[in-house]
């Protein structure tokens, strides 16, 4: 974890000599430009003379940014390598009869932002929370699994214990401690998920499903259980990991989070949203009235205008989606793929609002764009290492090939949620009695 994590002074340095170097490169190379195009060489010292010159100008905010940059990035460090983590395991009865309402008011508890006073920020490197959502099938047996920094157990279990009185919660040993990069024995493919369409339009959720008005389970319809059913139709030797990674969302300032310059709010983009949308349902008046134009949306817009404002008024989330299926080589089925590109196809919307589709993957369209599989090797051991190490807001694998998608509790809740007695895959594995509390009236 230490090599993972470490970015200290030797980074400094190494970053300082680099940025030092290509100046000196640049200048060279314009040298050399003008000698053999023959311009006038004097205009190339001069440009040399005039950045010699204001150097105490631009010297000091170029490697002052460089140092703060490298300063933050090493602190932050230090600070979730002291932090500690767990994974806790989730263990689920076989009658549960809660609606993902209950796993939407837990999300809403994780809601923290993180605030930190100056010196927490930019001398310990307080970083806001995160925590890893994970749905993974080992040779076919489906688990649930939640990570997070050590600190936050208590409140994660308190909470699912609130919600879900009758599960069990276990600290669990790392399932994917085993697993190496090695391409021919244990041949891998991993992906991330993104929208169809911009951030602020949500997805099909439970609400639409109609699962917010706790129908008996013979009625129930759950997107989630395709995702089950994939993942428990896996075979011995096969392994499939689901990571949803999530954050709290707020607006970005050099106040809280160290970032220069400041990032619009999630709410307010969709605000802007609703109002183009009215702009656009405007119905021109004719030529000769006196009277303005009236808004007269369609059903489509007014069902999306519906989505938008009451996605708003749920709590938001940076969140990352990603996928890894490995196998041993000969248990190794390239259909197992496709079935874990199929797994969030469910959750678009019928009013194409929004859903998920297909983004980065390990590997390449065409032979030529990776010659004798470098590329695909070395992105393969960076993103086990990022699945690892639940790397994605943070560094070393910060924003690691994919932009963080923004959900609200409703759509958490949505796609990972503890399912009732209506999936009913047989290598799902559940409790053979619930966990119940004695009477308080026993004698001692």
């Amino acid at each position: 974890m230490l090599k993972e994590y470490f970015f200290g002074i030797v980074d400094l340095i190494y970053g300082v000599w680099l940025l030092i170097l290509s100046f000196f490169i640049v200048i060279a190379a314009l040298w050399i430009l003008g000698v053999y195009s023959r311009l006038d060489l004097s205009r190339f010292s001069d440009v040399f003379y005039a950045l010699y010159v204001t150097a105490p100008l631009w010297a000091p905010i170029l490697f002052g940014t460089m140092l703060f940059k490298y300063w933050m990035r090493y602190i932050r460090a230090e600070f979730v390598l002291n932090a500690g983590s767990v994974l806790l395991e989730i263990k689920i009865p076989k009658e549960t009869f809660k609606s993902p309402l209950a796993m939407e008011l837990f999300f809403t508890s994780l809601y923290q932002t993180g605030s930190a006073t100056f010196s927490e920020l930019y001398w310990k490197g307080k970083v806001r929370p995160w925590f890893s959502l994970e749905l993974v099938s080992i040779d076919g047996q489906v688990k649930f699994f939640i990570w997070s920094q050590a600190k936050w157990r208590n409140l994660i279990e308190a909470q699912i214990y609130a919600q879900y009185p009758t599960v069990e919660i276990y600290e669990a040993e790392d399932y994917m401690a085993w697993a190496h990069c090695d391409p021919v024995n244990l041949p891998m493919w991993a992906t991330y998920f993104k929208f169809t369409k911009e951030n602020v339009y949500p997805i099909k959720t439970y609400v639409d499903y109609g699962l917010s008005e706790n129908p008996k389970e013979e009625f129930k319809i759950d997107p989630m259980t395709s995702v089950l059913e994939y993942l428990g139709s896996l075979r011995k030797g096969e392994q499939a990991w689901i990571q949803i990674i999530i954050q709290a969302h707020r607006k970005l300032n050099l106040k809280n989070d160290a970032i220069i310059l400041p990032k619009d709010d999630w709410k307010e983009e969709a605000r802007h949203e609703i109002k183009e949308i009215k702009k656009e349902s405007i119905v021109k008046p004719k030529k000769d009235s006196e009277f303005p134009g009236m808004p007269n949306p369609t059903k489509g817009q007014q069902n999306v205008i519906a989505a938008l404002e009451r996605s708003i008024s749920k709590f938001p989330f940076e969140t990352a989606i990603r996928g890894l299926y490995i196998a041993k080589k000969e248990s190794f089925n390239p259909i197992s793929i496709t079935g874990l590109i199929g797994t969030f196809r469910q959750y678009s919307s019928t009013d194409d609002v929004n859903g998920f589709k297909l983004g980065w993957f390990t590997d390449f369209d065409y032979p030529w764009q990776d010659f004798r599989r470098i590329r695909r090797t070395q992105d393969e051991r960076e993103m086990l290492e990022a699945f690892k190490l639940r790397s994605f807001f943070q560094p070393p694998f910060k924003n690691f090939h994919h932009k963080s998608i923004i959900m609200n509790t409703e759509e958490l809740a949505t796609i990972y949620h503890f399912p009732g007695s209506v999936a009913a895959t047989p290598s799902f594995a559940r409790l053979p009695s619930k966990r119940v509390e004695p009477p308080p009236n026993l004698p001692i």
